[in-house]
């Protein structure tokens, strides 16, 4: 496909040099013959081009007629096939565009149960990585034509349109798809895009992508099933290396640790290491009580005390102090994040709150 696709513009090229020739030969001629170089170009150019204008000096010497017959051959011919080779070219680039699209077209139609991912950003690029490796059937959904030569460049299955736009999401098949990721860095357009996919595909898993913490309710509102904030995460993970690095470099640093986080988001949970702030309600429950609050959402593997060792597999009647590490498995979502955000319950005496 790329040998063909080169030759109308190798033609061009091959015609170009071929004129070029033919006008350096020309005026060379003519200023044999005495006449000035501008004159000389300006007598080759109304020959090639055939206006017509008349000579700039009379042609009254054999020698003469000669140079200007084979101008007019060569160069009205040239000028001829390099008509052509533009229009080829021009048609070619048209029809292996369309072929280009259809060929798009016929592939998204094929997908059923697939993945859609709306952004060829830094996130997006990563995603599709990583779920290329997976074995994954996706396809991208970018607007900006660079990004999308990146995509298809690397081989990946990808659509040019607006994901706000309802049609462009039709357009990947998001009547037929099982995911739809949106990590576009802008949240309102992640909002619209999670209602307008929503409205087209009930039963759609939509992964939405947040900047602004306060985007995660609107995301949800909207119909996301999961929302992630990147920033939020990374901040995490540097409070755990900080705080509890042995922890961390236990359950994010071997290979085995790794493949059992994927495994457990296979199954659509999450490990992760959530702290006990000072004054929040968590710190005195016990492990029970907190399991029980959570209401199956995760449970408890693991307590990291500040200033002493790991007590792994904590029983129900452990107390959480402040300041405790506390690892986790579960269901992510919003309750995790409201069990261990929300302030301490104040000691009530009668009508009074102390």
């Amino acid at each position: 496909m790329n040998r063909l696709a080169g030759t109308p513009a190798r033609n061009l090229i091959s015609i170009l040099v071929f004129m070029a020739t033919v006008v350096v030969l020309s005026t060379g001629a003519y200023m044999g013959a005495g006449w000035s170089f501008a004159d000389a170009l300006y007598m080759v150019l109304l020959t090639v081009y055939t206006v017509g204008y008349g000579e700039v000096h009379a042609i009254n010497t054999p020698y003469l007629h000669a140079v200007t017959m084979g101008t007019i051959v060569l160069g009205c011919t040239g000028m001829i096939l390099v008509t052509g080779a533009l229009v080829q070219v021009l048609t070619f680039s048209q029809i292996q565009s369309l072929l280009g699209t259809n060929r798009v077209k016929t592939d998204i139609n094929k997908l059923k149960d697939h993945i859609i991912v709306c952004g060829f950003g830094r996130i997006g690029v990563m995603l599709a990585r990583d779920l290329k490796a997976g074995g994954a059937a996706f396809v991208i959904l970018e607007r900006d034509e660079a990004r999308l030569a990146q995509a298809r460049e690397l081989g990946y299955l990808a659509w040019q349109g607006d994901a706000t736009d309802e049609t462009a999401l039709q357009a990947v098949g998001v009547d037929r798809a099982r995911v739809l990721a949106t990590v576009l860095p802008d949240d309102a357009a992640n909002v619209f895009i999670t209602l307008s996919a929503r409205s087209l595909n009930p039963a759609l898993q939509i992964i939405a992508r947040g900047e602004v913490p306060s985007t995660e309710t609107k995301l949800i509102q909207a119909g996301a099933s999961r929302v992630i904030l990147p920033t939020h995460i990374g901040a995490e993970r540097i409070a755990e290396l900080i705080l509890f690095p042995e922890t961390a470099r236990f359950i994010r640093g071997s290979q085995r640790m790794r493949d059992f986080e994927k495994v457990l988001r296979d199954l659509g949970l999450e490990m992760e290491v959530l702290v006990a702030s000072e004054g929040t309600a968590v710190v005195g429950m016990t492990i029970e009580q907190l399991e029980g609050r959570a209401k199956g959402a995760f449970f408890v593997v693991q307590i990291n005390r500040r200033n002493s060792d790991a007590v792994t597999r904590p029983p129900g009647d452990t107390r959480i102090e402040a300041g405790d590490g506390l690892v986790v498995v579960g269901r992510p979502g919003a309750r995790i994040n409201v069990l261990f955000n929300a302030p301490a319950e104040r000691p009530r005496a009668g009508r009074n709150t102390f």
